[in-house]
């Protein structure tokens, strides 16, 4: 994702239904990318929640690695550990196009030709330290940070953001990237056959 792991595939599958109606009065409310600085946006991002969809559920220890390419596309490595911290990593990669005039915040992420995802940063915080991702329609939705992880303050914050440009936070669960997160309310559990 980030082409988060297979998010873009899964935009259309998510899309297409499993997602009851967004009760959020803003729901209609259109989507905008924001600008970022490329350069500073790569690097590593911890998955701290997102809007669970079939190819991330099980999975802990997630997060993004992003790297600009001497072609302006973007390395995009999803890796996380399926049904538990015990378990050994997996590796997904993806190549990212970032969409002309969209100062850095639309990308098109390549999950394999032809089937391409639309990925919009709707936040991004002046530290660089927190990035709000989604899809045009708000049925995906994830939260990064470059710590593993991250205050509750923070946390709420972020999903107040998201609440304003229309999400529905309920859908959002947060993503386990120590044990000790494990069977914490508001956690996904790590299960290997989900």
């Amino acid at each position: 994702m980030t082409a988060l792991a297979v998010a873009p595939l899964l935009g259309t599958t998510a899309c297409s239904g499993g997602h009851p109606p967004n009760p959020n009065p803003r729901a209609s409310l259109p989507l905008q990318a924001v600008a970022v600085d490329l350069p500073r946006y790569m690097g590593r991002w911890y998955v701290i929640a997102h809007v669970p969809y079939f190819a991330e559920h099980g999975f802990v220890a997630t997060r993004a690695e992003w790297t600009l390419r001497a072609d302006g596309r973007i390395d995009d490595v999803f890796v996380g550990r399926k049904g538990g911290f015990d378990q050994h990593e997996r590796r997904y990669q993806f190549v990212d196009t970032v969409e002309p005039g969209s100062g850095g915040g639309t990308w098109r992420v390549r999950l394999f030709w032809p089937v391409y995802f639309t990925q919009l940063t709707l936040y991004v915080d002046p530290g660089y330290r927190y990035t709000i991702l989604g899809n045009p329609d708000k049925t995906l939705g994830w939260i990064f940070a470059r710590e593993p992880v991250i205050s509750d303050d923070a946390y709420r914050a972020l999903l107040a953001r998201l609440d304003a440009i229309g999400y529905d936070t309920s859908q959002f669960v947060r993503v386990p990237q120590v044990p000790a997160q494990l069977g914490q309310p508001g956690f996904e559990p790590a299960d290997a056959n989900r």
